[in-house]
């Protein structure tokens, strides 16, 4: 079994493409159990966010694996595999490990240092623990990704600045309306992500009001941070009264239509409105954008400021030197959890090689006493002995090796290798068993889809 990741981020697809494969909860359920109930992947855990849709999985092929998950975040999409593949980026064993490690630690976001994926990581963990869909292999994965990402923010300054998307898009309405203490300020959703608006803006003493599909969350959450709750059937007035507008819910439709925007722009006596949208879909008709007055900032725009500096974070006040400690801890990490599981991985072959070994032992010794029915029981005790000494010293070298070995790139082919020249639970013949393991070592870290060539392999035996 060997650990793939395949998905689509803010790194390489546009927020068009994000809107189309976003997940709700119950999406997400779905998709756990289509990717289990596929041919090549035993276990499974997909993280969910605005900023990507991506899937870690157990598979016993690398290249069918990929095509099993690759065909069902296509079908959730309603697309085909060809239409995402450019999007699709695909990482593999240590390179995956590597991958949801950084991922945990806020540093393939796109506001670098940002902490709300690590709490989406921990969220999408145990929903794959209570459907089922994670096991003795995803695990310890998932658990050290997640303290990695503690380490990271507890260990190095990259959240020093308290970045989030939430705070980076308010720096952007107070470049245009000033500072938003005493502004009057409409959350719309009561999430986790319109929980972090609400309580930023109330920081910078904002006059906060939520609104939410369900008035028990929104009263909550307005409470919480001295604020007020609105139904969302006054939307319009409450647009009226409000200097921005956040809105960040689960919808998959139009939340904020250009009908109730013009509604409360009539009425505004020509004072502007900044709306921001955090919502993936979006929560906001596009066209709001084009209305007079009306300054939105929203996942496009922020994936576009970063796509015109990429060496710059969003936020950009991490400093590279918090930035390089953090990828040094992600690197120590992924090393130790890379050790410890191809450790683990070689451990059966070692058993099963002094298994076999001793079944020799006991079954030539059968028949010695068989040959010999006189040899007296203390010549008979001490050639047992000296052959299992002979067998042990024989063994030693090679089982100690293979998990000195274990622990570098590549280690567990030595440990297929022996399985291979001692057959030790070979079901198949060695041509099998090198397409079951045999994988690009120089596959670059983030490979699209596209330049896998996938397809092409779809109808092999692997």
């Amino acid at each position: 079994m060997s650990l793939l990741a395949v998905g689509i981020s803010h790194q390489t697809a546009p927020v068009a493409l994000l809107e189309q494969v976003s997940m709700t909860g119950d999406d997400t359920v779905k998709t756990l159990h289509e990717l289990v109930g596929s041919e090549h992947v035993s276990e499974a855990l997909v993280l969910a966010t605005c900023n990507r849709i991506e899937v870690f999985a157990e598979v016993d092929r690398f290249h069918g694996g990929i095509t099993d998950v690759s065909r069902v975040l296509a079908r959730h999409a309603g697309a085909t595999v060809e239409e995402l593949s450019p999007y699709v980026t695909v990482y593999y064993e240590d390179q995956a490990i590597g991958h949801l490690c950084t991922v945990a630690a806020g540093l393939d976001s796109m506001v670098v240092g940002e902490t709300q994926v690590l709490g989406q990581l921990r969220a999408a963990y145990a929903l794959a623990q209570e459907e089922g869909t994670v096991g003795r292999e995803l695990h310890p994965i998932a658990q050290r990704a997640l303290r990695v990402g503690k380490r990271v923010h507890a260990e190095t300054g990259i959240d020093k600045a308290g970045a989030s998307l939430v705070s980076v898009a308010l720096d952007r309405v107070t470049a245009t309306l000033g500072d938003l203490a005493g502004r009057p300020v409409l959350v719309v959703g009561a999430g986790s992500m319109g929980a972090l608006a609400a309580t930023t803006l109330a920081r910078r003493g904002a006059s906060v009001t939520v609104s939410s599909r369900t008035p028990a969350s929104a009263a909550r959450l307005a409470e919480s941070v001295g604020g007020r709750q609105a139904d969302l059937d006054q939307l319009a007035e409450e647009l009226t009264a409000a200097d921005v507008l956040v809105t960040c819910t689960g919808a998959t439709g139009t939340v904020i239509g250009t009908d109730v925007v013009s509604t409360a722009l009539a009425a505004r006596g020509g004072r502007p409105l900044a709306i921001v949208d955090l919502a993936l879909p979006r929560d906001v008709d596009p066209a709001v954008a084009g209305l007079p007055g009306v300054q939105v900032v929203d996942l496009e725009m922020l994936q576009g400021e970063r796509a015109a500096d990429p060496s710059r974070p969003v936020a950009g006040s991490v400093a590279a030197d918090d930035i390089a400690a953090a990828h040094a801890l992600v690197e120590l990490e992924t090393s130790l959890l890379r050790a410890e599981r191809q450790a683990a991985a070689v451990a059966p072959t070692v058993s099963a090689l002094r298994s076999q070994a001793a079944e020799v032992v006991d079954a030539e010794l059968l028949r010695l006493s068989t040959r010999l029915p006189d040899l007296d029981a203390k010549a008979r005790s001490e050639i047992a002995r000296t052959v299992r000494r002979v067998v042990d010293k024989l063994l030693h070298e090679p089982t100690v090796r293979v998990k000195e070995l274990a622990s570098a790139p590549g280690g567990t082919d030595y440990a297929d290798a022996l399985r291979a020249l001692f057959g030790l639970g070979l079901d198949g013949d060695t041509a099998s068993l090198s397409r079951a393991v045999t994988v690009d070592p120089e596959l670059p870290a983030g490979t699209t889809l596209s330049a896998l060539d996938v397809l092409s392999v779809e109808g092999s035996p692997e």
